[in-house]
């Protein structure tokens, strides 16, 4: 024994009593069977007391007794300290150029004799907790320090770094290698704090300097990230001789985005730029652990003033409260009352644990440490003292988290202490429990509940209290069974957040957590200023609830993902989304429920404008009104398209989600989406037909009409429907040329060229997309003559050569754009067609001709196609067009282009029997609603599913236009085929039998 050491007095009775007495013996005798220092080890009371506690509850431990004796006995003649100092000594002697194996199994010795050491001087009581998490920090720096020395020499074999080597073929000292390498490792988390778990994760963070050793500055990168990838593996690999430290790399910036290794130059300008609150809590506690550490104390004044502010920052304390808040169940959850059951508690993550403590002591931190440097003592129970003695924090308090923390880390190293897991929950079972009991050294569970208990319940009051103003930020899951952790800082999936996001209803909770992760890190532009993060922060457990409730939450989610990444800036949305809850339901409900407006939205998150003001509602103003001033207004033909595609595709998704909603019913959808086409069609026709004149001059007395047919003629416009549009145009007779241009054209030629023009401005793709489809095979001449037809040819045309079906058509024909006496004579033609002699005789027998040829040719196309289906809208459309065709020259108020006023003017006149109509409006408004609602919500589908909004939405619309409302989708499926059937028998009885495609 050395004249300096001191003999480790252990004292048996301090020792825990055994709790498993045959394993206690087993190891007793085990090294009793060693050499002779072993024996005497085994012999001695304290030696034998220790071996007995160690080998009586845990396995882990009574192994490296077994495998390392000679430790012990080197703790009992010279005391733990020496004894230490001699377990770290060949990494002080060994040379870091040695093999890679011969490097590891040093590395792992070191590890294993260390471990033994501080287990047992905590055990005996040798040791506070400062100085058992002090030792375990000083083997990671040893052992990590170590190792970096030697994949330093690696790399500079490989020609990547240059080194610093000692002259004369000399041993390397480590440091001197890691000198000016420009290699930095920080100690992040408990190792940066040097309070290392007993079985815990090395946090690690690695950075460069780019021009500090490499060879080539821009091959750097890749050097330092190959260092960094075995550094990994050197520790956590494991072997015969056991392993070094699981490490974590994931503290780096922006980990999903950022390679192993960061240069220290982008390091510092994430954290200037998007530094999160949580990031400036975590670099409290860092302190350079390996590499050259000069530089990484350089790199860590360079980012103080991103950490420690000098101003109150009670904004980004704000975010912090938050995230804390989502760690836990807020206090609503556990109520007046509520106890914290032994069995199974997180003596770190749960209430009134270890980290409650640490937080509060972070945040006090956070608060005043920029002011005053005295206060930034990066370990816990140095925070505390400080805080206390500052007078920021209840001297009471202080002492009562102290002793919590000193107590709750006991357990907690008991609990990894027994396999070498890294652990922080109670057993679950009476006899685990019991060992934890006994490891403490209570006599029963009892006694360790009671001081356990205790110790949480000081922790949780001093927590609420000074957390008591903040408000929960937690969810209710869907079964209404309490709060759910929601946690997504760091850089791992909390265990309690994805359980909680599987409740919620979310199929993959971990692309879940690595979106919101991103959100967090400043991915999108939207999120990267630090009020727009601590927003999302407090608006995360609100949105994912929103969120959760869809029919796939998963992909709603992903479609607010795209949103979100497409904004320019997000400070004001994100406001805005957190301050209207019902704002935040509506876009979860238009991105869960309808693929169209989802992707409008992503194409034109400022659609979202839109939605703020509360959406359309049957009384609002023409959604049109400001289309013709914008039109007008602009500079050139270009900025009028622009301006008009804006305005119309804003306006097109606000009055689509307004249906979604059931805001505004089926017939003010339609009105209002006829009323935006006829006011885009007659604000631009005046500036394209300019346009076209400046080239080409003006035919003397001519003029372009647009003739608008099909629903958007009737005022019944669905979803995405096409304009069916016919074009007309007149001219002087005597007209031979057009003039004022820089060439002229014949007065055909002139107008054959111009509705092209037409017709590709309204269709042409923007930014917004496009304006609409364009149909133009109700003309005339169908898909095989010019675009534009003459208006003598028109009237011609459907006085003398038409088919009943192209006049049935005429019934909904009206003119949206050109010269008002234009517009009058197309009316006067079409009324003319429509009342024609001869064409009501015919009527009723081609329209049945007409629908058989349909069912027989054109089949729906799914159980939702309710246009084509027997009894279905096309069979409603014909009834009122036929009977419009027969009695319209008798009596002309039968007319109108709207198919349920249509109907009611049949009614009115005699035609139909009131109940008939009120039938068939009732049945057309139906139809309508369904595939309006099913275009919206899932396209064309061949499927009688439906997802859940669909269903909600269709039962919720068509309530008042059924008999009785239906309460799921059978019931309506049932309803929809009595109002088919309806519809079939009435167009029987006024057209005549069809024969065929009977209404299932």
């Amino acid at each position: 024994m050395s004249q300096t050491a001191q003999p480790a007095a252990i004292a048996p009775e301090r020792l825990p009593r055994p709790f498993d007495r045959e394993a206690a013996d087993r190891l007793v005798q085990h090294v009793a069977e060693g050499d002779a220092a072993a024996r005497g080890l085994a012999a001695s009371p304290g030696g034998a007391a220790l071996l007995a506690a160690l080998g009586g509850h845990s396995p882990y431990l009574a192994e490296l007794a077994q495998r390392e004796p000679l430790a012990l006995v080197r703790l009992l003649e010279r005391g733990p300290d020496e004894a230490l100092d001699i377990a770290f000594e060949p990494l002080r002697h060994a040379d870091p150029g040695a093999p890679r194996e011969a490097v590891g199994a040093l590395l792992r010795q070191a590890k294993r004799q260390a471990a033994l050491i501080v287990a047992a001087a905590d055990l005996a009581g040798l040791w506070p907790l400062d100085r058992v998490t002090g030792a375990l920090s000083d083997l990671a720096d040893a052992t990590i320090d170590f190792a970096c020395a030697h994949l330093l020499l690696a790399a500079a074999e490989r020609g990547e770094l240059r080194i610093a080597r000692p002259a004369n073929g000399a041993r390397p000292d480590p440091r001197m290698i890691c000198k000016g390498s420009g290699l930095i490792v920080l100690g992040m988390g408990k190792l940066g704090g040097r309070e290392l778990n007993y079985s815990s994760d090395v946090d690690l963070m690695v950075l460069y300097d780019p021009a500090a050793a490499a060879y080539h500055a821009d091959r750097a990168g890749a050097a330092y990230v190959r260092l960094a990838r075995d550094l990994v593996r050197l520790l956590e690999e494991r072997t015969a001789e056991g392993y070094v430290f699981r490490t974590d790399l994931r503290l780096r910036p922006d980990p999903a985005a950022t390679p192993l290794a960061v240069s220290m130059n982008a390091a510092i300008v994430y954290y200037e730029s998007m530094g999160q609150n949580w990031e400036r809590a975590a670099m409290i506690k860092a302190r350079p652990v390996a590499g050259d550490r000069a530089l990484g104390e350089h790199f860590l004044r360079e980012i103080r003033p991103f950490v420690w502010r000098r101003h109150l920052d009670f904004a980004a304390v704000s975010d912090i409260h938050s995230i804390k808040r989502q760690i836990h169940v807020h206090k609503g959850a556990r109520g007046a009352g509520a106890t914290i059951a032994l069995a199974g508690h997180n003596v770190k993550l749960g209430r009134g644990g270890i980290r409650e403590i640490e937080f509060t002591a972070q945040v006090l931190q956070l608060i005043w440490g920029g002011r005053d440097p005295a206060l930034r003592d990066p370990t816990t129970l140095g925070a505390l003292a400080a805080l206390a003695g500052a007078g920021r924090l209840d001297r009471r308090a202080a002492a009562d988290l102290a002793d919590a923390y000193v107590f709750l880390r006991d357990v907690e190293h008991r609990l990894q202490m027994v396999a070498d897991r890294q652990t922080h929950q109670l057993p679950t079972d009476a006899p685990g429990l019991a060992r934890i009991a006994s490891f403490m050294g209570f006599g029963s569970t009892e006694e360790f509940s009671a001081a356990f208990l205790a110790h949480l319940a000081r922790v949780e009051r001093h927590y609420e209290s000074f957390f008591e103003a903040a408000p929960p930020l937690s969810v209710e899951t869907p079964e209404g069974n309490g709060t759910g952790n929601l946690v997504f800082t760091g850089v791992e999936d909390d265990p309690g957040t994805m359980a909680t996001l599987k409740r919620m209803g979310f199929a993959d909770p971990p692309s879940v957590g690595a979106m919101v992760r991103a959100w967090h890190h400043g991915r999108p532009r939207a999120t990267r200023s630090e009020r727009a993060r601590e927003l999302l922060t407090a608006l995360m457990p609100t949105l994912l609830a929103a969120f959760g409730k869809q029919s796939n939450p998963d992909q709603a989610l992903a479609r607010f993902d795209t949103v979100l990444n497409r904004l320019p800036a997000g400070v004001q949305v994100l406001s805005l989304l957190h301050r209207n809850p019902a704002l935040l339901e509506r876009v979860a409900g238009l991105l869960g429920a309808a693929p169209q407006l989802a992707e409008h939205l992503a194409r034109n998150p400022a659609a979202l404008d839109g939605l703020l003001a509360g959406g359309l509602s049957p009384a609002d103003a023409d959604p049109a009104a400001g289309l013709p001033a914008l039109v007008k207004d602009a500079r050139h033909l270009e900025e009028a398209m622009e301006a008009a595609r804006r305005l119309a595709t804003t306006r097109k998704f606000e009055i689509d989600a307004a249906a979604l909603e059931g805001s505004i019913d089926a017939d003010t959808a339609g009105e209002l989406r006829a009323d935006l086409a006829d006011a885009a069609v007659s604000a631009l026709l005046p500036r394209i037909t300019a346009d076209f004149a400046e080239r080409y001059g003006r035919v003397p007395g001519g003029a372009l009409a647009v003739l608008a047919m099909g629903k958007l003629g009737g005022r019944e416009m669905l979803p995405g429907s096409d304009l069916d549009l016919v074009l007309l145009y007149d001219h002087d007779p005597e007209a031979t040329e057009s003039t004022g241009g820089r060439r002229s054209l014949a007065p055909s030629e002139y107008f054959i060229r111009l509705a092209p023009q037409v017709v590709s401005i309204i269709t042409a793709p923007g930014a917004e997309g496009r304006l609409w489809e364009v149909d133009m095979r109700l003309r005339p001449s169908g898909n095989k003559g010019p675009v534009a037809v003459g208006i003598a040819a028109f009237e011609r045309y459907h006085m003398t050569e038409a088919w009943t079906w192209e006049r049935m058509a005429l019934t909904r024909a009206r003119p949206i754009a050109g010269p008002p006496a234009m517009k009058r004579r197309i009316n006067e033609i079409l009324r003319a067609a429509i009342t024609r002699p001869g064409v009501a005789e015919a009527a009723l027998r081609d329209a049945v001709a007409m629908r058989q040829r349909m069912l027989r040719d054109l089949p729906p196309e799914g159980p939702w196609d309710v246009k084509a289906m027997p009894g279905g809208l096309v069979e409603v459309e014909f009834i009122a067009q036929a009977l419009q065709l027969r009695h319209a020259a008798e009596n002309p108020k039968v007319l109108a282009t709207t198919t349920r006023l249509a109907l009611a003017r049949l009614r009115d006149a005699g035609v139909l029997p009131p109940e008939e109509a009120e039938a068939l409006i009732r049945a057309d408004r139906l139809w309508r609603t369904v595939a309006g609602l099913v275009r919206l919500i899932i396209g064309k589908s061949r499927d009688g599913a439906l997802p859940a909004p669909a269903v909600a939405a269709l039962l919720r619309a068509a309530a008042p236009l059924l008999p009785a409302p239906a309460v799921d989708l059978p019931g309506f499926r049932t309803q929809m085929a009595e109002v088919a059937g309806t519809v079939r028998t009435i167009f029987e009885r006024r057209l005549g039998p069809l024969g065929t495609g009977a209404v299932e």
